[in-house]
């Protein structure tokens, strides 16, 4: 039976099931993230794929998340956090499926991008869940568990992807999702209240009037336009199909803006970054999160095709992030939430950069332990740091009814920006031009600009981050016309 109080505390019962099925479900998404960076090489053997057929592997799926994750949290809120979060489960099992199946690099592709239609109800719904569903006092603990746990998810993926890849096949990272997805929307079924945002609306409202599918299509099409310029353009020395795919992207996206300034229901509310805050915590987590998402992507090729690791030891090299992230995300969320966000917020990037700028210096030749562990270790310690403080500021710059939205919103900024990172990286750092072979110049530059980038977080969230800072709902929405946000009567 589903649990019933919508204010369920840290400690319960009932709040431990709503978490572990948060983790499962959200943990299948960052788990198949992250494991797909470890089975690269082994694809492009498989395919003799490119470098750029590498890149499409990886940022097809995130085109699809991050531009439809606000569109998830807009359905989450409108008809069911809980029935959207098992509907992207079910659409993620499917196209699963059909990755570990794909007879091309085409297809495997196009079941990629299948998986970031799935994965963009599935995330936002997960810690809409949380935020919705536990006691304000406890939120936090909640959600430092789940960012805690989920971490480790994505750290683990690469181990357990690793001993799949050589002990069986690339394939089977894909395969294992089905059974993992069942169980999750079985306990989801039986142990997580649904919740929703503005029923008022929805009960008054037509679809197309609650969903901004032109701000929908316009960002995808302007994701999708720079992303392919900027992944074909180099490589092909910007044939005519890059340029115009570059004009139409930077076309759609000043679409984008255009119609979320003008919307009645824009999917991305503008009014919500008249908070310094929920500004500053996105702003922050666009550089960090390009940093990361390209750090993830070089690093596992760099360890494999330069270094000689197997994919079991690539993925193994990733453990000391999952260590540390079991043992302290959640405390992190905790200690923040009694001494404020801006300092863990300001130094966590600042550790990050550091542990990017130590990866730098791992070359062919290098021992483990005095080359890839000591960045590996700092690289946890910046996550243990900056992850639930951050995830916490964002949601708390929002009001109860946008959470989803606020969610959704963070989730794509991370996504988008992985996205960019991993598609402009290469070319800056001069990875792509030469192809994979060059990625052993190219990478200690590519680190370092990833260690700026990182830092770059950090000081945004010094400048943006005060502990003094209400969370108030006038504060959030910039209710400042005299109406009346706190009931929930103000639509930005």
């Amino acid at each position: 039976m589903a649990a019933e109080s919508s204010n369920l505390r840290f400690g319960s019962t009932p709040g431990r099931w709503v978490i572990a099925t948060a983790v499962l479900g959200s943990g299948i998404a960052f788990l198949d993230g992250s494991v797909v960076n470890t089975a690269l090489p082994h694809i492009q053997r498989t395919f003799n794929a490119s470098l750029a057929g590498q890149q499409w592997v990886v940022t097809g799926y995130l085109l699809t998340l991050g531009s439809l994750l606000v569109v998830g949290g807009s359905l989450g809120d409108l008809f069911g956090r809980r029935r959207m979060f098992v509907f992207g489960l079910i659409g993620f099992s499917l196209t699963s499926m059909l990755c570990g199946l794909a007879p091309t690099l085409g297809v495997l592709v196009g079941a990629r991008v299948g998986q970031g239609v799935s994965a963009a109800l599935l995330v936002p719904g997960s810690m809409a869940m949380l935020s919705a569903v536990f006691h304000p006092d406890d939120r936090a603990k909640a959600i430092g568990a789940w960012s805690g746990l989920s971490g480790v998810s994505t750290a683990i993926g690469p181990f357990l992807g690793g001993w799949l890849i050589d002990a069986v096949s690339w394939r089977w990272i894909f395969l294992i999702n089905p059974p993992l997805a069942a169980v999750a929307v079985t306990i989801a079924q039986r142990f997580v209240p649904e919740t929703r945002g503005d029923s008022v609306r929805r009960a008054d409202a037509k679809l197309r009037e609650l969903i901004d599918l032109p701000g929908a299509a316009t960002l995808s099409v302007g994701l999708a336009g720079v992303v392919y310029a900027l992944i074909e353009g180099p490589a092909q020395n910007w044939p005519w199909p890059s340029i115009v795919a570059s004009i139409l992207g930077i076309v759609s996206l000043a679409l984008f803006i255009i119609i979320e300034t003008r919307s009645d229901n824009p999917m991305v509310p503008l009014s919500l970054f008249r908070s310094k805050r929920f500004a500053g915590s996105n702003a922050a987590t666009f550089v960090m999160w390009g940093a990361i998402g390209a750090v993830f992507f070089l690093l596992t090729i760099h360890l494999q095709n330069d270094l000689g690791y197997s994919a079991l030891e690539a993925g193994a090299s990733s453990l000391p992030v999952t260590v540390l992230m079991l043992l302290f995300a959640a405390k992190s969320g905790a200690f923040a939430q009694r001494i404020g966000p801006r300092l863990p917020m300001t130094i966590g990037p600042v550790v990050t950069g550091g542990a990017f700028a130590l990866m730098s210096r791992i070359k062919p030749g290098f021992h483990y332990a005095t080359g890839v562990f000591p960045a590996v270790a700092v690289f946890g310690c910046g996550l243990v740091i900056t992850v639930a403080p951050l995830t916490s500021t964002v949601l708390a710059a929002v009001e109860d009814r946008r959470v989803g939205i606020g969610s959704a919103i963070n989730n794509a900024v991370a996504r988008v920006a992985s996205l960019l990172a991993i598609a402009v990286l290469p070319a800056v750092s001069g990875i792509a031009v030469g192809g994979t072979d060059s990625l052993r110049t190219g990478f200690s530059r590519a680190m370092w600009i990833c260690a700026g980038l990182a830092a770059a977080g950090g000081a945004i969230c010094f400048l943006t981050i005060a502990n003094d800072q209400p969370a108030e709902a006038v504060d959030r929405f910039g209710g400042l016309d005299g109406s009346d946000s706190e009931r929930g009567t103000y639509t930005p």
